[in-house]
């Protein structure tokens, strides 16, 4: 028989396998935008979104995890764009490009405006041409409660910035890289612009997105920055997938649980996870999400 201070042994080292099966990186929907125009009266802008919404999922996986593209003429005519995280393969970014698909066709039926976010990708069109214009609208999903370590705070703001520093200058404005926290374990940090912008404008982006939430994100161990331009991960763990770094010297991590918005009149959030930059801000019934409003 086993002895059952092994049994006990066991039932922990799997219970601590689940942990990490728990935190592997999920491809979960963050939130969508829409606006209040409607289509309903222009038959041509329901068919150019159509054939827009194919070629993007068709050729954005295969072209990097990014594609930006122009559909119709005149009042008909619509701009669009997807790009998945830079460490997604093509074949997530694929499922990924046909769910956010699904939520702009479900969710925002009647919009001409209208951008969706999920971890994995980001999908964006419009009626009004926005290739190569810098918008910066941004929303913050960190946990409110979740401390670091003081010495790993005094870490992790400079590890986070030289991120951020540097994925401006990579060929696919796309960087990540690792923190090590010595006794207090690793921390993981992401930072991507959309491609339609320039080099200089992405660093604008991604400088003004810590400035922005950096009381918010300064001593937690985990958030996330989704933005219609440039986006930042942060976690404790190894969020990202089929992406090789190295270790570097001093930085964070996340768990979805309180949504911040700037630039953006007002928010609706389901779940933890759900951001909309449009409608009525409303609460949620679950103690520690807690919702904070940036003008």
């Amino acid at each position: 028989m086993v002895d059952f201070d092994v049994q006990t042994f066991i039932v922990f080292l799997v219970f601590m396998l689940s942990l990490g099966i728990c935190h592997a990186d999920r491809n979960l929907y963050s939130g969508l935008q829409c606006s209040e125009a409607d289509n309903s009266s222009e038959s041509s802008f329901g068919v150019n979104l159509d054939s827009l919404l194919d070629l993007l999922t068709q050729k954005g996986p295969l072209s990097k995890g990014f594609f930006k593209t122009t559909v119709g003429r005149s009042s008909g005519k619509i701009y669009g764009l997807m790009q998945c995280r830079g460490d997604v393969s093509a074949e997530n970014c694929a499922n990924c490009t046909r769910e956010s698909v699904a939520v702009a066709l479900h969710d925002c039926s009647k919009s001409k405006k209208v951008q969706v976010w999920f971890t994995w990708c980001f999908l964006r069109y419009s009626n009004e041409r926005f290739f190569g214009v810098w918008d910066q609208s941004s929303a913050a999903i960190v946990n409110e409660t979740d401390f670091d370590d003081a010495s790993v705070v005094s870490k992790a703001l400079t590890f986070i910035s030289e991120v951020a520093i540097t994925a401006p200058k990579q060929p696919l404005m796309f960087h990540a890289a690792v923190l090590d926290a010595g006794q207090f374990g690793k921390r993981y940090g992401m930072a991507q612009c959309t491609r339609d912008i320039s080099r200089t404008d992405c660093s604008h982006c991604l400088d003004t997105q810590l400035m922005t939430f950096r009381t918010t994100i300064g001593n937690k161990r985990g958030w996330e920055v989704y933005g219609s331009s440039c986006s930042m991960w942060y976690h404790d763990y190894q969020f990202y997938s089929n992406f090789s770094i190295t270790a570097n010297d001093g930085e964070l991590s996340l768990t979805s649980i309180i949504v911040i918005v700037m630039f953006v009149s007002s928010v609706h959030c389901i779940g933890a996870r759900r951001l909309s930059l449009q409608g009525v801000a409303t609460g949620i019934t679950m103690a520690v999400l807690v919702f904070i409003f940036v003008p």
